[in-house]
């Protein structure tokens, strides 16, 4: 997963140097995302259960994570926002968009490390219908909540 989010920073990055050139098309990709926010927010918000009996405990190797990366919608713009806001704080060459990039896999892998233990926590702590259901719901509405603050005109 780490060499996925790396390689797809690269490529992003130099992907951003367009966009920055087209501040057209970022704006409108910025509101498809605040809809699929939305979209997901309402999914999320809605859902009655958890579906923990149908996730596989089969292990996914090191392809899946380098494929997952090409079809992660929130990674390209993850980077795609952190290569137009700060990628040329170290050159846009080669060298800077690599720096960048692993600057973000090095903050990336911490947040994930951290996600992954907490979550596994909570997981533990909250396993009865009910928490789940209020869980959903704040989560729901705390994702709608920033799909609207992103589309607020600064």
């Amino acid at each position: 997963m780490v060499i996925g989010w790396f390689l797809l920073g690269v490529v992003v990055g130099f992907g951003a140097l367009f966009i920055e050139k087209n501040s057209t098309l970022l704006t409108v990709l910025t509101y498809i995302g605040v809809l699929y926010m939305i979209y997901l927010s309402y999914k999320i918000t809605f859902s009655l259960e958890s579906e923990d009996s149908n996730i596989s405990s089969e292990k996914l190797g090191a392809n899946t994570g380098i494929i997952l990366q090409i079809v992660n919608g929130k990674a390209f713009i993850h980077l795609l926002i952190l290569m137009t806001v700060f990628g040329s704080a170290f050159g846009t060459d080669l060298m800077g968009k690599t720096i960048i990039a692993l600057l973000n896999v090095f903050i990336k892998l911490m947040g994930w490390i951290t996600w992954a233990l907490f979550g596994s926590a909570l997981k533990i702590k909250f396993n009865d219908a009910k928490s789940g259901l209020l869980i959903n719901r704040a989560f729901g509405f705390s994702l709608f909540c920033v799909a609207i603050w992103i589309a607020i005109p600064r």
